[in-house]
């Protein structure tokens, strides 16, 4: 969850004196990157995937399930492995790290996929590896479940039993005690204390309750705290510690384009996807064992990381604080940044004056300038007090430090000072972690082969900024991907060029602006009019494509799976816990989640996951082709084109 750095981590009350001096040379450092790579035009096309897990343990006797707090031993002896491995020159097929609490684990391949279609033979291959790597330190009453846990802040939810101290803990938590924070490295338990301490107060989240037939209503809870007492909102379940939100595990995919303007364009046009894809894996659908009228993650995440003052809510006059910000920084983005996409930029965007100014003073594409001016608006979180004098020239973390805690659905990402070879990217960051590797590997597929769309056949998927906004906020709803409506393009447009070969900026009044409310399914399969549908556009791609049967049926097998989820002939994770929980005979229909009925889900999801148990309303019939390893001719085409890229850099 950001930049990992050695050194002794500032309070905020330590940071508050450089801030100034950590974002004169945070931009330093970026330009410095930009005026290096700007021009850059030799980059392959790569792309890789985040998947973050959480370890339960199973108490078979009580039939209680919590999650277990030996992420940091685990990780420490996965990363002994990998330099076992880099000492004896074998290859590390993937890549671990940290994350926010210690019951989670983040993997990722040890080197990104390439270009060629049949890259995504691997990709379920080797999230199945990272998953065995796991295993074998795990005890026989554990597990490796890529889920959102959904008894979190429940009495007695972790393993070993850590101890709630309201007083004297940073997050002041009644229910999520500190000790559940990742141990390992000062960053994360920093980050809690910073964000309370930068807000003056501890985070609040308000979740709609679902209402079931015997939910108490009004729903209220009786608290002491007077917080809680001040911001639980009546019908909502209260939650008040970061922990809730970054303690739920998502699935983000990183691609390289080829230049800064290419991944400006994917940024933009990928943008209106993220709510479609945060309603297709909704897989969220309990808080603190409480059934919740929303199926995903994402606002609870955002509330979470709320770091903003009230002057900055707007609940106080501004007289501290320089702007009133009406998103947290963990929120859906605010702006495009290529300059075809200006007409629809149609929400307000604060942004530092000078920052801005600097970057245009030296050149930077205004609106990019505004975009990175906008990020700034945000303090820095984590400051390390060895790392206050850098090299702007040769180190981006002053950078990095807000660039890396702004979390945005798409994410904008320069090259590393560091590392020649990584070129400008995109992160696509909203989607819910799925259950099974064949799932996520599904949605991977999908993400990647739409950006290959979009670059093929030059596609305009942008509406106003304003309108994604609104459908992130619909796509959370409760089984969204079945009720809900998303304003969507509801003609396929591709971008025109100019005889000079770049893109046309588009006139706001033309046709090509029109948007429609569209469900998932007709976004995702078609509407039977004028547009063709997403999937639809892929096969087509895909059919154009020179590609062998295994990768074609794979392919086949994974955006067939999307089809049926967006049909609703498959159910998201969240629709299928749902009816897990009102079908179960503890459940007393009353919107709580008994520890029995969450022990008797989560086992049956673990045996899902290990393929010892069919769900066939979750899953389908499925039987992906999956390898460990591509074939020769394709590693020779895979090289070739690796060869003619060197020799065109060395040309």
């Amino acid at each position: 969850m950001g930049l990992l750095t050695t050194g002794l981590p500032l309070s905020w009350k330590e940071i508050l004196p450089y801030v100034d001096y950590i974002k004169e040379h945070g931009i330093a450092q970026f330009l410095a990157i930009y005026n290096k790579a700007k021009h850059r035009e030799d980059n392959l096309f790569r792309w890789g995937d985040e998947i973050e897990y959480t370890i339960v343990k199973f108490d078979h006797e009580s039939k209680k399930v919590r999650v277990c707090l030996r992420g940091d031993e685990i990780l420490k002896q996965l990363q002994a492995q990998a330099e076992v491995n880099d000492m004896m020159g074998s290859d590390n097929k993937t890549l671990w790290a940290p994350e926010l609490c210690g019951y989670m684990i983040e993997g990722t391949p040890g080197h990104p996929y390439g270009a060629l279609l049949a890259c995504f033979n691997m990709v379920e291959t080797n999230m199945i590896k990272r998953r065995k790597e796991v295993q074998k330190f795990l005890n026989d009453d554990e597990a490796l479940m890529s889920i959102s846990f959904p008894a979190l802040g429940t009495l007695d939810f972790t393993h070993p039993p850590t101890k709630i101290d309201m007083k004297n803990s940073f997050g002041k938590s009644m229910w999520f005690s500190d000790e559940v924070i990742h141990q390992g490295h000062p960053r994360y338990t920093n980050l809690l204390r910073n964000i309370n301490q930068r807000r003056g107060e501890k985070i609040s989240i308000n979740v709609p309750i679902f209402k079931d037939e015997k939910t108490p209503w009004p729903f209220t809870e009786e608290f002491e705290c007077p917080e809680a007492k001040k911001n639980a909102k009546e019908n909502h379940i209260y939650l008040d510690h970061i922990g809730f939100g970054p303690g739920c595990c998502c699935l983000q995919i990183t691609f390289q384009a080829i230049n800064m303007e290419e991944a400006a364009w994917l940024y933009d046009q990928l943008a209106p996807i993220t709510p479609i894809v945060v309603a297709l894996s909704a897989a969220t659908p309990i808080f603190r064992s409480y059934l919740a009228d929303v199926d995903s993650r994402w606002d609870v995440i955002s509330a979470s990381a709320d770091d903003r003052t009230a002057e900055e809510r707007g609940i106080k006059a501004l007289k501290n604080s320089k702007f009133v910000l009406d998103k947290a920084r963990y929120a859906c983005l605010s702006c495009y940044i290529h300059e075809t996409s200006q007409p629809y930029n149609d929400i307000k965007v604060v942004y530092e004056d000078k920052i801005y100014q600097k970057l245009i003073d030296e050149d930077v594409d205004e609106h990019v300038a505004r975009h990175i001016a906008h990020m700034f608006v945000r303090d820095p979180l984590q400051v390390y007090k060895e790392r206050l004098e850098q090299d702007d020239e040769n180190s981006t973390e002053h950078f990095e430090t807000i660039q890396s805690s702004v979390w945005n659905n798409m994410r904008f990402k320069p090259p590393p000072s560091d590392n020649q070879s990584i070129g400008w990217r995109v992160e696509f960051r909203p989607t819910e972690v799925q259950l099974t590797d064949f799932e996520n590997a599904a949605y991977c597929c999908f993400v990647v082969l739409l950006t290959r769309v979009i670059i093929s056949y030059n596609l305009v998927f942008v509406t106003n900024v304003s309108t994604i906004n609104q459908n992130m906020r619909v796509s959370q709803k409760r089984d969204a991907v079945l009720n809900e409506k998303l304003q969507f393009r509801n003609k396929l447009v591709r971008c025109e060029m100019t005889p000079e070969g770049k893109r046309k900026i588009p006139d706001k009044n033309e046709p090509c602006f029109e948007t429609a409310e569209m469900s998932v399914n007709e976004i995702m399969n078609g509407d039977g009019k004028e547009f063709p549908g997403l999937i639809p556009l892929i096969f087509q791609y895909v059919d154009e494509a020179e590609i062998d049967v295994n990768t074609r049926d794979t392919i086949t097998q994974y955006l067939t799976f999307i089809q049926k989820r967006a049909s609703g002939e498959i159910s998201t994770l969240a629709h299928w816990m749902r009816d897990f929980v009102q079908r179960h005979p503890k459940y007393a229909k009353d919107s709580h989640v008994p520890d029995e009925t969450t022990y008797d889900m989560i086992k049956t999801m673990n045996d899902i996951t290990l393929g010892t148990k069919e769900c066939p309303e979750l899953l389908g019939d499925f039987k992906s082709k999956t390898e460990r390893k591509v074939t020769t001719a394709v590693c020779r085409a895979e090289a070739a084109i690796v060869a003619a890229h060197e020799k065109s850099v060395v040309s």
